[in-house]
């Protein structure tokens, strides 16, 4: 009897894929340092990467299978969407994911861009003008017969909690690279995914290259940092509408703030996204921080009497009082094409401005100090 179930057992194993299972043993992971959301397993003829649900845990968000463009496809692969590498033609929704090819010396790999007005990187409008480049329409509905039409190996996008899915762009047999890297929970998780794209681009190496000197940059930092001791408390962002959020304590820029030895009045909260605040309730609880950073998006750099002319609370801030503000204006500096993948950037803003006496640090990126009235 034993003999016999060992047989059946052995049956269906092989029946329900049990080749494609051995296949896959002897694979050599790739390692991440900091990232939790991909897994990596290279195989002999393709490599696996699977990427963490960042929503549901225990369940994957998607499974890819990587085969060399210049191989033959192997007969038996495991489940997955089937990309051929390296991608030579990519469709890109992001700005940030556009800067990152660029970066990576892959640009002439952009065949085509969505939400072209929030690139604002140059040479990119540069090509759409030429028709060189295609601009494929709003992220959120697509062109899809432009987008079939440039026949890509890819399309990098987004994917976000309860989507419902990506519609038509799901229906016409062209990979979805689901770029999640902004789910991460610390900066240098984020900016690791860069090593994920290097694989799929054909430029590992430099991307390994790139992220080794970020990571140290950030790390270095960091120490300096903690050597200065404590630093200045801060408030983060401003309201929009009825409603102020505020990053979560876990968040990226939660992990920054600590990461630059600032005090945050939220740095034991657990999530890590924002929070949806009420004015009241963020000026009962950081009314007295020493500093106060947000982003904005205007044509003129923001002014003291800009901040009153859209809510006279601001100024029962400390911060406001004392005219220790700092502004990011996202439309003249490249605040959300580089930062996700050059923390150490942004770090290096924060350390400046809660340690206002430590010296030898690069001008200000991001930030820039509302000039006094």
């Amino acid at each position: 009897m034993k003999i016999v179930c060992g047989l059946i057992i052995t049956l269906t194993l092989l029946s329900c894929g049990g080749r494609s299972a051995h296949l896959q043993e002897g694979g050599d992971s790739i390692p991440f340092k900091y990232a939790t959301l991909p897994s990596i397993v290279k195989y002999d003829g393709y490599t696996v990467v699977t990427l963490a649900n960042p929503w549901k845990e225990g369940k994957a968000l998607h499974t890819y299978v990587l085969v060399p463009s210049n191989a033959p496809l192997p007969v038996h692969l495991p489940k997955g969407t089937v990309i051929r590498t390296p991608l030579k033609r990519a469709v890109v929704f992001t700005t940030v994911h556009c800067a990152l090819l660029m970066e990576l010396g892959c640009r002439d790999k952009i065949a085509g861009v969505a939400d072209l007005k929030y690139i604002k990187i140059p040479w990119i409008q540069r090509q759409a003008a030429k028709g060189r480049i295609a601009d494929c329409g709003d992220g959120m509905s697509p062109m899809i017969e432009k987008i079939i039409d440039l026949r890509p190996d890819a399309i990098l996008l987004s994917p976000f909690e309860n989507s419902g899915g990506y519609g038509k762009l799901e229906e016409i047999d062209i990979p979805l690279v689901e770029c999640a890297e902004y789910m991460e929970v610390s900066p240098l998780a984020r900016a690791e995914w860069m090593r994920f794209y290097g694989l799929l681009f054909g430029c590992q190496k430099k991307a390994d290259k790139l992220f080794e000197k970020v990571d140290k940059n950030y790390c270095d930092l960091q120490q300096k940092a903690q050597e200065a001791g404590e630093g200045r408390s801060v408030l983060i962002d401003k309201q929009v509408g009825s409603v102020w959020y505020v990053p979560g304590g876990q968040s990226t820029i939660g992990q920054m703030v600590k990461d630059a030895s600032g005090r945050y009045p939220w740095a034991d909260d657990d999530h890590s996204g924002s929070l949806s605040m009420p004015f009241e309730r963020v000026l009962e609880e950081a009314f007295d921080t020493e500093v106060w950073m947000f982003r904005y998006d205007s044509d003129k750099p923001m002014t003291f009497d800009d901040l009153l002319a859209e809510k006279e609370g601001y100024k029962e801030f400390r911060a406001f009082e004392t005219r220790e503000v700092y502004g990011c204006n996202v439309r003249t500096s490249l605040f959300y094409e580089e930062s996700p993948f050059h923390p150490d950037r942004l770090l290096s803003d924060f350390i400046q401005i809660f340690h206002p006496n430590i010296k030898g640090l690069p001008p200000l990126h991001y930030y820039k100090k509302l000039p006094q009235q």
